[in-house]
């Protein structure tokens, strides 16, 4: 179970975890897990993404503004674009790519 491993593996973490929940040559589809105050640091996405935060909350942070996102949102993560995310408190998420 791609989740349960998440969260066992932030247990011991410093930085957040990601592991492939299901891919195919077109899209992937990642799980994202924070503890209270991590950061995913400055990176750009390559392919259009979509980052739905499945528990917790999380601030979408791009070109010094943040956006604060709850629990069950969505947001549309701009193509080539510098961002970070960080949590606000404990936090899964799901990123589509493709």
């Amino acid at each position: 179970m791609v989740i349960d491993e998440v969260k066992a593996l932030l247990s011991t973490s410093a930085h957040p975890v990601a592991r492939v929940l299901h891919k195919n040559d077109h899209f992937k589809v990642l799980i994202l897990g924070f503890n209270k105050g991590m950061i995913l640091k400055d990176h750009k996405a390559h392919l259009p993404t979509k980052l739905t935060v499945l528990e917790g909350s999380v601030i979408y942070n791009e070109e010094g503004r943040r956006r604060p996102l709850l629990q069950y949102a969505e947001f549309d993560i701009p193509v080539n674009v510098m961002h970070s995310v960080e949590a606000s408190e404990d936090s899964l998420c799901l990123l589509t790519q493709g």
